[in-house]
């Protein structure tokens, strides 16, 4: 039953939604994330590159942004997407970003416009509030809150601890009960400080996972250089090769890498999601909607062009290719990278693999945890109950970190996906809604923004 409600949220419809609000937005914005590169890589990345009081204060809310996105979803995801759809889905997955980059500027641009001071001077943030702007109700932002708190207490936390557990099982031995109980208790030192220490703690976790596992597969795929051509070509190629068609209908094979490679893509970059609206909502108070926006493009881009395509090279240039892929379809998506680094590194190779996916996954959960803490807060609204919701999420969240370290996730992850969708459709619609409302980065080659008074 779980399986057949998990295809029909993320049937053809759910992907039709994510690719045309990309293509809307890629329309109505000009494509600039194609023909301004220059333009907003400057302004994000180069400005971190330069330094300076700004840079160090935009680091912990862009650090806090990845740390939501880059996850396992990068490592296993992608290997899983290799493995159902061929080298063919990594083409899907940097069309997808590509579309998602448009999408993830809207949301985060709208996100920072709408946003809302409460009463403890924090700011309350993301598609909550701009779904009940565009829809005129408040019906519409309490669906995806609500959607949003299951999902994090699904994917944002028992998925990644039991990334954790199994990492640390298979590497080091550790039973999962004692890595549940350590898991869970620096999860709670972190979650209870607020956003100061889960910002803090993203600003040096986020950087030092992502530098370790981009080493590592740069590594493995300059000692395969010889084969990168070949597994660039591969993925070209099977993209577009139908290994079955009749009457012009599109074959088996493309269906599944078109599939695989759009869904694994929202997956690790969460454009589309609205999760991006909400982590940059803790921008400090003179944060502009535009520039945030520039941010979030750069974090997909990040997140699905850079660090997934460097696991897709090393797993397909290990592999050999397809054939490769075939041969291992027994494994999943992260005993898959496991064998491949562990076949260039040996034993140590299987170590670095697990430290890789544990940074990766702590960092989501206390992220997913904040955004999961904004729904909250937006469910109870400004009354006497709020603190007393929050507290009750907080332990509720430490209950499913634990559980998640010692329990069995093939359900929890199909939940999680279905959760995942139905929290992308009305966020998706809303952004359709309210799309005219969305002002170009760059407009004939000058930087512009209207100022927008932020609605209290």
């Amino acid at each position: 039953m779980i399986r057949a409600i998990h295809d029909a949220v993320w049937g053809s419809w759910l992907l039709a939604l994510f690719l045309g609000a990309g293509i809307c937005f890629t329309i109505r914005l000009r494509g600039f994330q194609a023909l301004s590169v220059r333009g907003w890589w400057g302004e994000t990345a180069g400005v971190l590159l330069k330094g300076g009081d700004g840079a160090r204060g935009q680091l912990s809310t862009v650090c806090t942004a990845l740390a939501a996105t880059v996850g396992t979803g990068n490592i296993a995801g992608v290997a899983t997407a290799l493995a159902a759809g061929g080298p063919g889905a990594v083409f899907w997955m940097w069309a997808a970003a590509f579309l998602g980059m448009a999408t993830a500027y809207a949301e985060t641009y709208l996100g920072l416009c709408f946003r809302r001071k409460r009463a403890d001077g924090s700011y309350l943030c993301g598609p909550f509030v701009y779904l009940e702007e565009g829809f005129k109700s408040r019906a519409p932002g309490s669906v995806y809150a609500f959607f949003c708190v299951v999902a994090s207490l699904g994917m944002g936390s028992m998925v990644q601890a039991n990334s954790i557990s199994e990492s640390a099982a298979c590497a080091f031995s550790l039973p999962p009960f004692w890595a549940g109980a350590f898991v869970t208790a620096f999860v709670m030192a972190v979650i209870f400080g607020g956003i100061r220490r889960i910002s803090d703690l993203a600003a040096r976790l986020v950087p030092f996972s992502a530098g370790l596992y981009m080493a590592l597969c740069l590594t493995v795929i300059l000692g395969y250089y010889d084969r990168v051509p070949a597994a660039l070509g591969e993925i070209f190629t099977s993209a577009f090769r139908p290994e079955s068609a009749a009457g012009g209908v599109l074959g088996y094979g493309m269906k599944h890498a078109i599939r695989f490679g759009v869904a694994r893509g929202v997956f690790s970059n969460e454009a589309g999601l609205g999760s991006l609206a909400v982590l940059h909502g803790s921008a400090g108070e003179d944060a502009s909607p535009r520039q945030q926006g520039l941010w979030a493009v750069f974090e997909v881009f990040f997140d699905t062009i850079v660090s997934c395509t460097l696991t897709a090279l090393a797993v397909l240039c290990v592999s050999g290719g397809g054939r490769g892929l075939h041969a291992g379809s027994g494994m999943d998506g992260s005993a898959m990278v496991t064998a491949c680094f562990s076949h260039c590194f040996g034993t140590i190779g299987g170590w670095l693999t697990a430290l890789s996916m544990s940074l990766f996954a702590f960092a989501t959960i206390i992220a997913w945890f904040y955004l999961g803490q904004q729904a909250v807060c937006y469910l109870a609204g400004d009354g006497r109950f709020v603190r007393a919701a929050c507290l009750l999420y907080g332990s509720l969240y430490l209950c499913a970190v634990f559980f998640g370290c010692v329990s069995r996730m093939e359900l929890v992850w199909q939940l999680s996906d279905i959760f995942n969708g139905l929290m992308a459709a009305p966020n998706l619609l809303g952004l359709l809604i309210l799309s005219g409302r969305v002002e170009k980065p760059y407009r004939n080659g000058l930087q512009t923004e209207k100022k927008k008074p932020l609605q209290q």
